[in-house]
């Protein structure tokens, strides 16, 4: 059984989806990143950046436990043990990663600026509001233009829409309304009835 130390933040939540997705029996160990048990020794151990989520899988690629930090790497992973949600074709395989990469490097370091500086800086700092919001904007912008071509973003569902879809979750907190970017809408909602989305994003309990 899959060991998962994760939090309620989408970077946690994309990997409870993806166990969910492929059907892996997990444990869930909570880690409150709110009370700094992401930088207790135990946890460090497993992950030594000390950020969630992180897993350990007792069965490894060479039948040893293996310990895998970095959200995107456990999708990667997960998609190679399983055979799924990464596509077959070297085409497809390819957009995938595209798409991930563009989540890890710019969806969610950029949508995770503006959730702090929107709603949890200890002062307003215009300059800082106005930068994130901008570049959180021209992100969403981006998803719009590719989803109005495709149904998901690598064409068919992968771990490019399962890293992608928590962080569009908090869509409200971006000052983001999605009846202006009815393609990402359309995606997000089709997205959203995925009963093993729905379980994923309800983890930890």
């Amino acid at each position: 059984m899959i060991e998962l130390y994760t939090w309620g933040t989408p970077n946690g939540r994309k990997v409870s989806i993806m166990l969910e997705e492929c059907g892996l029996p997990y444990e869930v160990h909570p880690i409150d990143i709110t009370k700094g048990e992401q930088f207790a020794p135990g946890f460090l151990a497993i992950n030594p950046s000390g950020k969630i989520p992180a897993i350990v899988d007792p069965r490894g690629p060479d039948g040893r436990a293996i310990s895998l930090m970095e959200s995107g790497a456990i999708l990667v992973y997960l998609a190679g043990k399983t055979g799924k949600f990464l596509p077959a074709g070297e085409r497809g395989k390819y957009e995938a990663l595209q798409w991930l990469m563009f989540q890890m490097g710019g969806v969610g370091p950029m949508f995770g600026q503006a959730h702090h500086f929107l709603r949890y800086a200890p002062e307003k700092v215009p300059y800082a509001i106005e930068r994130y919001r901008k570049e959180t904007a021209r992100l969403y912008g981006v998803l719009e233009r590719r989803l109005a071509e495709h149904a998901f973003l690598a064409g068919e569902y992968s771990i490019a829409d399962i890293a992608t879809y928590p962080w569009v979750a908090r869509h409200e907190w971006h000052d983001i309304d999605l009846a202006a970017c009815p393609a990402v809408r359309r995606w997000f909602k089709a997205i959203g009835k995925r009963p093993a989305v729905r379980r994923g994003m309800a983890v930890p309990a």
